[in-house]
């Protein structure tokens, strides 16, 4: 079980801090990730797109879909897929649905707001799961991974895009360094949330990547999961099957 690390620290349970601290960043998330990742985080999601359109999914659900950026970018290379974006934050969904009204998706991208580890879906309803940076702010994760897998058909694949950590020298000092130093200050800045872009390093350094992730993923009955290291290591790409 992953340790758990909360935005602001207060009484409220992790779900409802995820919430308001996405309510607070929605209206600047895509500024900043592009500026953050300097625009790395476009490539990384291409990547998860040409796994899940190998399998021609007819129904695809993009868990923490936030702004909807995966759930868009899946939409154009599947044009025969229903596609569900669901995310805690109504904030984030709201500013998601302008962006697929403008690309004259909304026939096929419903944006739905709900809870990861308990969503209101039958057994078996999708062929295809994404989470683009998600699961590391599950209350919960192995419940969470649970849910995900209740609702994926069998043969169904689970595709995770996840921050991990750099191992080699140098770029485990530079990423520690930006993370720890730069990012916390340049989010900051820009989202008025001061504690927004703290937890961000401080949750990814508490979340089990690479083969951590692997075993939980099969103690939940995924099947054949496996991870590649993306960009020296500061993002994965892990796969699995029901």
């Amino acid at each position: 079980m992953s340790e758990q690390v909360k935005p602001y620290g207060s009484t409220m349970g992790k779900k409802d801090e995820v919430e308001q601290m996405f309510d607070n960043i929605s209206h600047r998330y895509d500024f900043l990730n592009r500026l953050l990742s300097v625009g790395i985080d476009v490539s990384w999601r291409k990547k998860v797109v040409k796994m899940v359109t190998e399998t021609e999914p007819k129904t695809i659900l993009d868990v923490a879909t936030g702004t909807g950026d995966l759930a868009i970018a899946l939409a154009k290379k599947n044009p025969q897929a229903k596609i569900t974006g669901f995310d805690l934050s109504n904030g984030m969904l709201e500013h998601g649905r302008v962006k697929v009204a403008e690309k004259n998706l909304t026939d096929q991208i419903e944006m739905i707001q709900g809870d990861a580890e308990n969503m209101p879906f039958e057994d078996n309803t999708f062929d295809a799961i994404t989470v683009a940076f998600g699961v590391r702010n599950f209350e919960t994760l192995e419940k969470g991974l649970k849910e995900i897998h209740r609702v994926l058909k069998p043969g169904g694949k689970f595709v995770i895009l996840e921050f991990s950590q750099p191992e080699q020298f140098p770029m485990k000092q530079l990423y520690n360094f930006y993370f720890k130093n730069i990012l916390p200050v340049i989010g900051k800045t820009f989202s008025k949330d001061h504690r927004a872009y703290t937890y961000l390093p401080e949750s990814v350094q508490a979340f089990p990547y690479g083969e951590k992730l692997n075993k939980i993923l099969k103690s939940v009955n995924f099947l054949e999961p496996k991870d590649k290291k993306l960009t020296f290591g500061i993002a994965s790409i892990y796969s699995c099957l029901k």
